[in-house]
C-alpha cells in the first residue's frame, strides 16, 4: 500500500472497493501503531492516532502524552485532532477520518463529534471506558449534533497486543519492587 500522502489526488477517498478501503485502513493503522509504540518511551499508555483529510492526505498524528506533559487531555486523538485543525486552519474537520489504535474514551469521542469528523477507524475495543460503541456510543447518539461513521476491528489483534504487552511489563515491574 502506498503512503496516504502519495495517493493520486484524483482518486476518491476513501476508495470505492472494500478491498482497497481495507488496504488504506490497514496502512493508516500502521502509522497509528508506530505512534502508539513511541508513547511507551515516556511510560504513557500506547495509543496512537492519525487524522487524514477528505483527500486522504495526512493532517495530524498523535500519541498519548499525559505522563510526558502532565496534561490530562493529552490523549492521542485530541493531539491528532489539534494538529489537523492547525493544518486546516480551523476547528471543523468535516470530511476527515480519525484512525486510532484503541476505541476513544468519552472525552475523545466528544472531541470527534465537536470537530465534525466524518469517520472513525479503530483498532481494539475498550470494554472499560470506550465511548464509540462498547460502553457508550456517543458518536452515533441521535441527540448529538453530528454522527460519526465507525469502522472497527482494523488490525485489532495487533493493537490489543501492544496494550497487553505494555500493561504486562508494568505488572512485572510492580511485582519486582
Amino acid at each position: 500500500m502506498q503512503h496516504p500522502a502519495d495517493q493520486d489526488p484524483a482518486a476518491p477517498f476513501p476508495p470505492d472497493t472494500l478491498g482497497e478501503r481495507r488496504a488504506v485502513w490497514d496502512g493508516l493503522m500502521g502509522i497509528a501503531l508506530d505512534e502508539a509504540r513511541h508513547a511507551t518511551a515516556t511510560d504513557d499508555v500506547p495509543v496512537g492516532a492519525v487524522v487524514v483529510g477528505p483527500d486522504g492526505q495526512l493532517l495530524g498524528t498523535g500519541r498519548n502524552r499525559r505522563e510526558e506533559t502532565g496534561d490530562p487531555t493529552a490523549h492521542a486523538e485530541v493531539l491528532a485532532l489539534r494538529e489537523a485543525a492547525g493544518r486546516r486552519g480551523g476547528w471543523r474537520l468535516d470530511g476527515c477520518t480519525l484512525v486510532v489504535t484503541l476505541e476513544p474514551c468519552v472525552m475523545c469521542a466528544g472531541a470527534l463529534v465537536a470537530a465534525r469528523v466524518d469517520r472513525l477507524v479503530l483498532g481494539a475495543w475498550d470494554p472499560k471506558a470506550g465511548a464509540t460503541g462498547s460502553v457508550w456510543d456517543m458518536v452515533r447518539d441521535q441527540r448529538a449534533l453530528h454522527e460519526v461513521e465507525v469502522i472497527a476491528d482494523v488490525r485489532a489483534d495487533e493493537c490489543a497486543g501492544v496494550l497487553r504487552a505494555f500493561f504486562a511489563s508494568r505488572r512485572r515491574a510492580t511485582d519486582e519492587e
